[in-house]
Order: C-alpha cells, then structure tokens, then sequence
C-alpha cells in the first residue's frame, strides 16, 4: 500500500475516533501525523513538526487574548450596544450586517482569516448578549469572508485568476467571484431560516434603555460571568458612558485592523502586540485573560494543520486528483475534483490548495469540453465554502470566540456537524449548478 493511501486511511481513522469518543482530535492527529510521517514516510520529528501552522497557532491565540481583555473590561458589551443602536434594533439584521462587513473586508483585500478574526468575535458576542444562534452567527461571518473572497483584488481571486493565467486557461473574474458570493449568500439564507432566523425578525432591542437592555439580559436567566473572572462582566445596564479602558480597547481593534489590513503585518503577532500592550496598563484586571484563550482549540488546529503537511507530502490530493482526471466521463472527473477540493480544504489551507488543484484540472477543461470560468468557479467556491470547519483557520476562529452561552464540546460538535454536511452536500449541488450546465 502506497503512502499516500496510509495517509487517507489514518486521516479517516482520526476523524471517526475524535467523532465517537470524547478525545480531542488534535492530540489524534499529532500521533497520526508521528506513526505516518516516520513509518510510512520516512521522516524524522523534525520534518513532522515543519508542519505545524504557526501562523495560525499565533493568529488564535492573539486574537482570543485580546478579546478577552475586551470582554472584561466592557469593550465587547459596548461594541454590541453601539451595533444594535446602529440597526435600529432590529435583531434579525444583525447576522446580515456581520456578513456584509465580512464580505466587504475580503473583497478589498484582507485575508479571509483577518476579517474573521476581526469580525468573529464581535459577532458572536452578539449572539449571546441577544440570543442569537452561535452557529448562525458564527457561520454568517464565515460565508461573508469567503462571498467576497474572490473579488479580482482579493487574496483568493488574485491566486485564482494568476493560476489559470500561469495554465494557459481563459480567466473570468466576475464569474467566479458572483459564483462565490452567490453560494455563500444562499447558504446564508438558509441557515437563517434553519436557525431561528425568522423569529428574529419580531424582536426589537431599545439600546438606549436600559430596562429593555436588563430585561432582554435577563431572559434566558442569570447574568454570564466573563469566562475566568470571578464577577460579571459590564452589562448593559450599566452607564452607557465609555471609560478610558474601552477607549483604549477601541483604540487597540482599530490599530490591529489597520496594520494588519493596510499595511498586510501578521494579525497574529498584531494583536498579541494589542494585549500585551492593554494588559500592561491594567496588569491587575487583565491578570487572567490569558487563561481564556481557547487552548483546546489551538491544540485542535495545530494537530490537524501537522497531519494536513503529512498528507500533502505523502501525495494524497495530487494521486486522487490525477485519478480523477482520468475518468472517461469528464464531467465526473469534474465531480471527483470537485469533491477533492472541499474534503482537502476542510483539514488545511485553502489558498495553499487553490494553487495545486486548478492545474491538475487543466486535461478536464481542454480534452472534455467543459467551460474553463464554470469549471474553475466550481472548483473555487467547493474548496473555501468549506472553510466553515473547525479544522480550518476561519472555523477554528469562531469556535475559539464562542459565546459563554454555549459550552465548547457542544458548539464543536454543531460546527462539526454543519461542516460535514456543507463538505458531503456543498461540492455536489456546487458541480450540478456550475459544471453541469456548461458541459
């Protein structure tokens, strides 16, 4: 058996285990990736842990250090109250204006995992001040990143349009852009409706008084403890004025977005710089917030971003790839390819895989008559709307920020759950919508 066949089945075995049994799957995919890496590949410790994704590893742990400093001293609650101000209390328009935003920072430019990190936790802490799913919410910032993605200035679509140029193949700019956008503002809609969307769309919130504020607080219970502290945090029926604290805070979010959108600097090492910085000017009320950043999370991804490096050196996307180019119904193969896409971008980076995968689709568009745009747009909006997994940098970001309204294994598992369902049904119902028609 070839390696890069070990290395599926191992990828398999992991999944099911971490699936069944309450075991974190990172730890799982650390012993995969050592038994694979030296047994089956040859490698010694050293070129296993190459793998390692440390900018992602930086990017979570930053950005949860920070907005944990945010939540303890009110910044969060005060962003909340300021949003709903700004949409006239309408609950039900929140997720939407979290998608726009998502989808208007991608689509001028920022990487898809900067505007999550920036936008996530706002969002989410939004879902649980107003009883807003954590998996809608969380999954409408998601959709919006990756609806934009593939703007002609954007990260995503500069690496699309500059492959099928390299391969000789016709570009299309708009389509594949619309394509993405299209996808993900469906899949949007659905979930809104899926996810209590529509009763959303009864309530309205008074931000400026504070008896609406108590009572919507209220509602499902107790206050919520900041995770970590031993207090509540600032609520809403607390003085709407802003202290110098959340002055600072403010200042700090609107600094890491400029440099790390503007100036392109790592937003990992961005908004640790942030944390420190605020930590030092309230080392007493910030002595805690380092332990509320989400470290089961950062050994979820680092484990799984190990084992995605051992598949790709054992050949595993390039042999299914070139196996599916090889089918006598093309349109199959394009099924097939399609399917490569999201199950491969599921565990690792989408833009490292953009690259590899359009190529190897290049015998498909030039011997089998399908349309180069259509083909590659399928292919594109296959491998990022998956992006929703927590294995991913963008889902892993929402499950680190989730809300204290919901525990951690459970909002796993519905983002788990979510995932497997858009990688098993999305690629399908993408090829049948794009490919099909033009073939």
């Amino acid at each position: 058996m070839g390696p890069e066949w070990v290395a599926i089945i191992a990828l398999v075995a992991l999944f099911v285990i971490g699936t069944v049994l309450p075991i974190n799957m990172g730890a799982l995919a650390y012993v995969a990736a050592w038994l694979v890496g030296m047994y089956s590949l040859d490698l010694d410790e050293k070129e296993i842990l190459a793998g390692v994704s440390g900018d992602l590893i930086l990017t979570l742990i930053g950005v949860t250090y920070l907005f944990a400093i945010a939540r303890n001293n009110g910044t969060v609650d005060l962003i909340v109250r300021t949003a709903v101000r700004g949409v006239g209390g309408r609950v039900a328009l929140i997720p939407w204006v979290m998608f726009g935003v998502t989808a208007l920072l991608t689509s001028i430019g920022a990487a898809s995992p900067a505007a999550c990190a920036i936008i996530g936790p706002i969002a989410l802490g939004f879902a649980g001040r107003y009883k807003i799913n954590p998996l809608m919410m969380g999954m409408f910032v998601v959709h919006g990143a990756q609806g934009g993605g593939f703007s002609p200035i954007s990260i995503y679509g500069t690496i699309t349009n500059s492959v099928m140029e390299d391969a000789g193949l016709p570009t299309s700019e708009v389509t594949v852009f619309l394509a993405s956008l299209v996808v993900n503002t469906i899949m949007a809609a659905i979930l809104f409706v899926l996810l209590g969307g529509r009763e959303l769309m009864s309530r309205r919130i008074d931000p400026d008084d504070p008896d609406t504020l108590d009572e919507d607080l209220h509602r499902g219970g107790a206050l919520v403890p900041a995770r970590g502290m031993g207090t509540s945090a600032p609520t809403g029926t607390q003085a709407l004025g802003v202290r110098r604290d959340q002055i600072l805070t403010l200042t700090a979010f609107v600094g890491v977005a400029v440099i790390a959108l503007a100036f392109d600097k790592n937003i990992g090492f961005v908004a640790i710089t942030a944390a420190v910085i605020l930590a030092m000017l309230s080392p007493n009320e910030h002595k805690d917030a380092v332990k509320q950043i989400a470290w089961p999370t950062v050994l979820l991804v680092a484990g799984v971003s190990t084992y995605a490096a051992i598949l790709t050196a054992a050949g595993s996307p390039e042999y299914v790839g070139k196996w599916a180019a090889g089918f006598s119904v093309v349109a199959l193969g394009a099924l097939v390819l399609c399917y490569v896409g999201g199950v491969v971008s599921a565990f690792a980076s989408s833009t490292a895989l953009l690259p590899i995968i359009i190529p190897i689709a290049v015998p498909l568009i030039a011997e089998g008559g399908i349309s180069a745009a259509m083909f590659v747009a399928a292919l594109a909006v296959s491998s990022t709307i998956v992006d929703v997994s927590p294995f991913s940098t963008n889902g892993a970001l929402m499950l680190a920020n989730r809300p204290d309204t919901i525990e951690e294994p459970v909002f796993y598992k519905q983002i788990l759950t979510y995932s497997v369902i858009v990688v098993i049904v999305g690629p399908l119902l993408v090829w049948a919508a794009l490919v099909l028609p033009s073939w």
